[in-house]
């Protein structure tokens, strides 16, 4: 147990910059709900690198009391079988073909967050796909690297990094889902303000005469960049950008709490059943002229 807690370092430290990496795409996919990149709402590297470690430190936070409870109930159970848990498991890790097939299966696995990001596939469709690359691509590259001990180094920073990447498309899953009912309700759920995401909303008014514009309505505060602010008008549901000089920023609300069963779009479908009604009135109107001739 204390030389699986002193190298502990060896495998955080890959999955935590796998997870960063992956964490990257998944802002890109967030803001592209919104039709914009990330850089066009202000958000470079040096900006992502600052939210996202709020979000690194609190996985930490939460992945090492884990780490405590299960070395902890491995320690319990060690001394309720009399070390036979211990003796069992020192044979697993001897025999190079058994903690290979672990390894790979475990590999295999984390490919679940990218089947889940590309698709809906069922439980079976998985489990097959997850065997199926673990014993087919990781089991005898593992089985060779654990012939020397640099060997068995590099197989947990691959283990590591494949976990990170995995955690990773897991949490970018919920990050569109999370993006896209903002989209439609205007309200984030707790997961967007710990990945970067702003939940603002603010009155947009004129810089000149400091007067409301777009009816007073309330819109969300995307970013700025490049001298320009990027909102989303959720009546509209429409993403527009505004220059800086022309623009005052009023009354901002952080996470702004919606009456049940608030949807955004209220705006454009009554534009969407004016603009029906309009063809609709035309249609007869064109009618109505053929029966006259």
């Amino acid at each position: 147990m204390l030389a699986m807690i002193e190298r502990i370092g060896s495998v955080i430290v890959p999955i935590g910059v796998a997870l960063y990496a992956v964490l990257y795409l998944g802002v890109e996919q967030m803001y592209g709900i919104f039709g914009i990149s990330p850089q066009q709402a202000g958000i470079d590297q040096s900006v992502l690198l600052g939210r996202l470690m709020g979000t690194l430190i609190l996985l930490l936070l939460i992945v090492l009391p884990l780490l405590g409870l299960v070395v902890g109930l491995g320690w319990l159970i060690n001394k309720v079988t009399f070390g036979a848990a211990g003796r069992a498991m020192t044979a697993v890790r001897e025999r190079p073909w058994i903690a290979a097939l672990i390894a790979a299966l475990w590999c295999g696995a984390t490919y679940w967050g990218l089947l889940n990001l590309l698709g809906d596939p069922n439980l079976a469709v998985m489990v097959v796909v997850a065997v199926g690359l673990g014993v087919l691509t990781f089991l005898v590259p593992f089985r060779l690297l654990r012939r020397k001990p640099i060997g068995r180094a590099g197989m947990k920073v691959v283990i590591g990094a494949l976990t990170g990447i995995g955690l990773g498309f897991l949490l970018i899953l919920q990050m569109v889902l999370g993006a896209a009912q903002v989209q439609e309700t205007g309200q984030a759920n707790e997961l967007l303000p710990y990945v970067g995401f702003q939940d603002q909303w603010a009155v947009i008014r004129n810089a000149e005469d400091d007067k409301p514009l777009y009816e007073g309505r309330w819109m969300m505060l995307l970013g700025e960049s490049e001298g320009t602010y990027v909102f989303y008008d959720c009546d509209k549901l429409e993403t527009f950008r505004r220059p800086i000089e022309t623009t005052n920023i009023g009354n901002i609300q952080l996470q702004p709490e919606r009456e049940p069963g608030f949807k955004c779009g209220t705006l454009a479908e009554q534009e969407g059943q004016g603009g029906q009604g309009a063809q609709e009135g035309q249609g007869d109107g064109q009618a109505q002229t053929g029966e006259t001739q």
